[in-house]
């Protein structure tokens, strides 16, 4: 079990009253906080946020990008929503689940998604297809943590509490191959593109590399000291990212690895101070310097220099709780989701530095 998280940070935007489906109003955050190095860093901030219609009534466990315009969020509302983040609006909505969701995973230029449900089940919908789910694959004994789908979309990897992974075939819905390790309770997996492998995080604190042809452990990484509780993988396959629980500083960070030929430990990055949830590769399109961007239980995002280490941004979003997970939007934007606030678009801006701010909410 992850460790508890602090009170939810103190909310510094006050709602209006809702006029219509739009609204916007001026925010002020300022806030200070003290990194490992002891360097004390400050950020003020002045901006417009607006707020769209909301894409759940309870707390958004996941959200993931299905197109450069629309996303896909699951959580304790049982269902799964398309939403189009640059208009705010409601695409569709998804009910099928009989608990909460927590995954989402889609597929590469397509229409399709999967969804996972601590119901311990697996759903596939189209955004252009029918009410019901196309497939339903059930075979977990407990909730599903772990969803991934192969680079041809063929392939569906999911993983669980049951300490199982099961590989299915999507088109038959049929499980292909099943794999069992005592105490390998899953918390992500990821396929790594164009390679039949695929990454997973887990809560005895190990990352491994699975061959999916037999579904057999091809490596294991260096046992890390706290649960690792999320990994994502570059889009070239060469490098992956993992992050850790923790609190009070101590574990509460994200390790990037190298996944070719010696698959060691690259760089670490330490600055949070609970749980962090999420961590992803930013696209290289404006930066100067590769980069990555990770969320936490502590209300903050922070943008990495990813070759040194060095935190370049930290942003408070005050009273969203818990983040519990990130994706990225397109070039430049970031979609976060949170306990308490819904899901927050994150705008990353080059033009005088690197800045990390809130456009909107929903």
């Amino acid at each position: 079990m992850l460790l508890p998280w602090s009170p939810p940070c103190k909310v510094l935007c006050r709602s209006c009253a809702v006029m219509g489906k739009l609204q916007s109003k001026l925010k002020h955050s300022t806030y200070k906080y003290s990194r490992p190095d002891g360097i004390l860093e400050e950020r003020i901030q002045t901006k417009a946020c607006q707020e769209y219609s909301p894409a759940h009534v309870d707390t958004v466990s996941v959200v993931a990008a299905l197109s450069s315009d629309l996303c896909v969020s699951g959580g304790k509302d049982k269902t799964a929503v398309a939403y189009d983040w640059k208009t705010g609006n409601v695409v569709r909505r998804f009910r099928g689940h009989e608990r909460e969701i927590t995954k989402i995973a889609c597929v590469h230029r397509s229409s399709q998604f999967f969804s996972a449900s601590r119901d311990r089940t697996v759903m596939m919908w189209d955004l252009h297809g029918p009410s019901q789910p196309r497939q339903q694959f059930s075979g977990h004994a407990m909730v599903v943590t772990g969803l991934a789908v192969s680079p041809d979309s063929s392939q569906l990897c999911t993983g669980s509490r049951d300490n199982t992974l099961l590989l299915w075939d999507v088109g038959t819905g049929q499980c292909a191959e099943t794999a069992s390790i005592s105490r390998n309770l899953v918390t992500h997996l990821c396929w790594v593109p164009q390679e039949p492998y695929i990454l997973q995080t887990s809560e005895d604190k190990t990352i491994r590399l699975w061959d999916s042809r037999g579904l057999q452990v091809a490596h294991i990484f260096p046992t890390k000291q706290h649960i690792q509780t999320y990994c994502e993988v570059s889009e070239d396959g060469h490098k992956c990212i993992s992050c850790s629980n923790g609190f009070g500083g101590e574990g509460c960070e994200a390790t990037l690895w190298d996944l070719r030929q010696t698959r060691n430990r690259i760089c670490e990055y330490k600055g949070h101070f609970q749980t962090v949830t999420s961590c992803v590769f930013l696209p290289r399109a404006l930066a100067l310097m590769p980069t990555i961007a990770t969320s936490s239980h502590d209300c903050k995002v922070k943008i990495w220099n990813q070759d040194t280490g060095a935190c370049l941004f930290t942003l408070s979003l005050d009273g969203s709780g818990p983040l519990t997970s990130l994706a990225v939007g397109d070039t430049v934007s970031l979609l976060c989701a949170s306990f308490s606030r819904g899901i927050h678009l994150l705008r990353v801006d080059y033009s005088q530095g690197l800045a990390l701010r809130e456009v909107a909410a929903f």
